[in-house]
Formats: structure tokens, C-alpha cells, sequence
């Protein structure tokens, strides 16, 4: 699966559909139970790269193969490390 671009909702989560669920859940960022929605997708731990916060609509990516999220600044890092990865 690619990488996903979103756009946050809040510093700490970003709702998000139901095809996003199954990702959520593996990369451990599902959460539920909210009034103003189903399924949330968690990023308070910022760009896996340099920890910089997502401030609310600011775009990042969300790796659903690793689980990582990003800023946009970093976003293609990822994608061509898993590329070289794969040779």
C-alpha cells in the first residue's frame, strides 16, 4: 500500500475512513470512541524523522507499510529507503 497524504485535524489525531482502519490498527495509531467521529488515526508523536509536531491542517503521510507518520518535508524519505531496501 502507498503512502497516504492527510490532512490534520488536530495535533493528535486526523479522522479517517474505513479503509484507513486495518492500517491503523497494525501500525498501532487506531483510535475510537469519540463523540465527533468513528475512527481517528493518532499522530502525537510527529514526523518519525525529526518529531516535529503536525499542527492542525497541515498536510503529512502516513506509510501504511510501516506505520510511520511524516511531514511533508520528509515524506519521500521513507518511500525511497524502502526502495533501495528492496533493490
Amino acid at each position: 500500500m502507498p503512502v497516504i497524504r492527510l490532512e490534520a485535524d488536530t495535533p493528535e489525531r486526523t479522522q479517517i475512513g474505513e479503509g484507513l482502519v486495518k492500517f491503523a490498527v497494525q501500525a498501532g495509531r487506531l483510535e475510537t470512541g469519540r463523540a465527533e467521529g468513528r475512527y481517528f488515526l493518532r499522530h502525537d508523536d510527529g514526523c518519525a524523522v525529526d518529531g516535529r509536531r503536525i499542527a492542525p491542517g497541515d498536510p503529512f503521510a502516513f506509510d501504511t507499510d510501516s506505520g510511520e507518520i511524516r511531514c511533508l518535508d520528509h515524506a519521500d524519505e521513507g518511500a525511497a529507503g524502502a526502495r533501495s531496501e528492496r533493490g
